[in-house]
């Protein structure tokens, strides 16, 4: 008798010899929630634990490749988009995804631990705003990021245009949006918006440390619960809880930053962890 099949996740992100980001972080957390990570490379890294030395784009028509040639033998349940190298992976992204309309995308192009990934270029900032983002069902960024962002259509100000940044976002088609708010008086605060206003926010206390992949971890999870049919809201409280638990349990594997233990069991408050 065979096995019935696990929801597969398909993620676009960077090959990183750790696996402490990209598409092998995303397969560990694809494993920990019961799916199967599937993997387009959009760029090979050269790095460590404490930092990034060099990268390489995979060019467009390759990556088109990767993904077709996965799409035609299987079966989607979601998708990731993580860190993009170049306009033309944008483009070609967008139009792969285009033709699952039915399987969520989750979007989380921006990555701090990859500052030179390209989206402080304002074309593929524009790219990624026009045909990525639309197409998302929950977008994934910071406040910096955010505002980065917003000066794809409007100038710099220094008034807080939170509400209004996302609203532009979600008038475009975007189902939701998770912003995080950064560290205050010891604790994080995320906020998720639709295209109603805020839905909810969620605040926890910071975690001593620094760590690599975090963002990576939380937008893998929620894919992968997305990719189970939960709702969205609920996905995301689910995806912040595991995140919470793999920084708790974060792991030092070289002499840089904390890796967030991906395999951390996940038990949601309403379950019994034994």
């Amino acid at each position: 008798m065979q096995t019935p099949n696990p929801p597969l996740l398909l993620s676009f992100g960077a090959l990183d010899p750790m696996n402490a980001t990209g598409t092998g972080a995303d397969a560990l957390v694809a494993a920990a929630h019961g799916c199967h990570g599937l993997a387009v490379t959009t760029m090979l890294l050269v790095r460590d634990s404490a930092g990034l030395e060099d990268s390489e784009p995979t060019e467009a028509e390759f990556l088109v490749d990767q993904a077709r040639m996965l799409l035609e033998d299987m079966q989607v349940a979601a998708f990731k988009v993580g860190a993009i190298a170049s306009l033309e992976q944008v483009s070609a992204i967008a139009e792969v995804v285009s033709d699952y309309i039915d399987a969520p995308l989750v979007l989380d192009p921006f990555c701090s631990s990859l500052p030179e990934a390209g989206m402080q270029d304002d074309e593929l900032l524009l790219a990624v705003r026009q045909i990525l983002i639309p197409q998302a069902t929950v977008l994934l960024l910071s406040r910096s990021e955010l505002e980065t962002l917003a000066e794809t259509w409007r100038e710099p100000v220094d008034d807080d245009m939170l509400e209004a940044d996302v609203a532009e976002l979600t008038a475009m088609g975007c189902q939701f949006v998770l912003v995080f708010g950064g560290a205050e008086n010891g604790q994080r605060a995320n906020y998720l918006f639709d295209a109603d206003g805020l839905v909810e926010k969620d605040v926890c206390d910071s975690l001593p440390g620094v760590f690599l992949g975090a963002g990576g971890t939380l937008s893998a999870a929620l894919a992968c619960l997305l990719a189970q049919d939960m709702d969205a809201i609920e996905a995301v409280r689910a995806a912040q809880e595991y995140t919470i638990g793999t920084l708790a349990q974060a792991q030092r594997f070289g002499m840089g930053k904390l890796v967030p233990n991906k395999l951390y069991p996940f038990t949601p408050s309403d379950q019994d962890p034994a």
